[in-house]
């Protein structure tokens, strides 16, 4: 970070960019801005819905309400087509993972410095990154979740037995191969929680980057030129990746359903 006064170098604006408001040390640093971001984007959430909801009518809908029915119906039908168990849960599990990771991942749309800028001249705050999904903690956070729903439901649904049986004697059903059944399918099942978690931090921190780039190798009255179609090409990967994440969770939930004896 520059001293006061003194503008910051085009890889210093990059590292202070890419520095989050944390505390502690090691393994136990804690990201305070993309706390406070996920769980801002996240009651945004609730709220917008909660207000579709008390003020839901059956005549001529208003346009949050048109909104939240075309969310609502878009992910029943995925969820429909993709989920083969029967669970309450997996629906508004799903229409929350979409839209939460769709605020979060909106917030990259931010004008770089919109919303630093003011933080640290007015507040006094050095550092703030006001990406969450570009936060590999906020990432596997999430992706952890659904793998401990994964867990839960295939126990549950197949029995402790029935799930060591399926890590054990797949895709060979032989007890000499048992070794080389549970290597793989050990990973297969680690991989999941990882390529989930990592395939949305990577693409948002990938994003990210560029934006800044754009801010800090070019003059400000030009960064239009770089931000603005980067920008409309980000609003497609905001989108599917918001996307994906939902339909694999859909996809891995469903797979714990399956009891294949």
């Amino acid at each position: 970070m520059a001293a006061p006064g003194e503008a910051l170098t085009p890889s210093g604006y990059i590292t202070h960019h890419l520095t989050n408001l944390s505390v502690g040390d090691g393994f136990w640093t804690v990201h305070i801005d993309s706390l406070f971001f996920s769980a801002f984007t996240g009651l945004l959430f609730l709220g917008l819905f909660y207000k579709a909801a008390k003020s839901a009518t059956s005549g001529v809908p208003g346009k949050l309400q048109c909104f939240v029915e075309i969310m609502v119906e878009f992910v029943d039908s995925s969820v429909k087509e993709t989920f083969h168990g029967r669970n309450k849960l997996i629906a508004p599990l799903a229409l929350t993972i979409f839209c939460w990771i769709m605020l979060m991942n909106i917030m990259d749309l931010v004008p770089i410095d919109f919303l630093p800028y003011p933080a640290e001249h007015w507040l006094g705050i050095p550092y703030l990154k006001v990406v969450p999904s570009a936060d590999v903690n906020i990432t596997m956070a999430m992706a952890l979740g659904v793998f401990a729903l994964m867990l839960y439901y295939s126990i549950k649904i197949k029995g402790l037995g029935g799930f060591a049986k399926e890590l054990a004697l797949h895709p060979f059903n032989h007890p000499v191969m048992i070794p080389f059944n549970l290597l793989l399918e050990v990973v297969s099942l680690l991989a999941k929680p990882i390529s989930l978690g990592m395939r949305l931090f990577g693409n948002m921190f990938a994003g990210e980057v560029v934006f800044i780039l754009i801010a800090a190798l070019m003059p400000w009255w030009a960064q239009w030129l770089g931000s603005v179609p980067w920008a409309i090409f980000h609003i497609l990967v905001i989108t599917i990746q918001s996307f994906v994440f939902m339909m694999l969770t859909i996809v891995y939930l469903s797979q714990a359903h399956e009891d294949n004896h």
